[in-house]
């Protein structure tokens, strides 16, 4: 999505701060998963994971108290390196 559609639907349907819920879908490979868990605190974040049931992805969830739609964008932005992720 075209980041400032997806700015402009951030600020539409929230109101900051707020409870941002983060939807990944990372290769079952350790050093990716490894990367996107550094991107979440564990102790700020709720963190679940959920293998593919082939088990050659996992679906990765982040639930986060988010300060505003940058704070939000830079996390994608810093997810973005991360190869084979996709961002739902």
């Amino acid at each position: 999505m075209e980041e400032a559609k997806f700015r402009e639907l951030l600020e539409q349907n929230y109101t900051w701060p707020a409870l941002y819920m983060f939807k990944f879908i990372c290769p079952a490979d350790n050093e990716a998963i490894a990367r996107l868990q550094q991107l979440f605190d564990p102790e700020v974040a709720e963190i679940s994971l959920r293998p593919s049931s082939k088990g050659n992805y996992v679906s990765f969830t982040a639930k986060e108290l988010m300060l505003s739609v940058e704070a939000v964008m830079q996390r994608y932005e810093q997810a973005r390196g991360i190869p084979g992720l996709i961002s739902l």
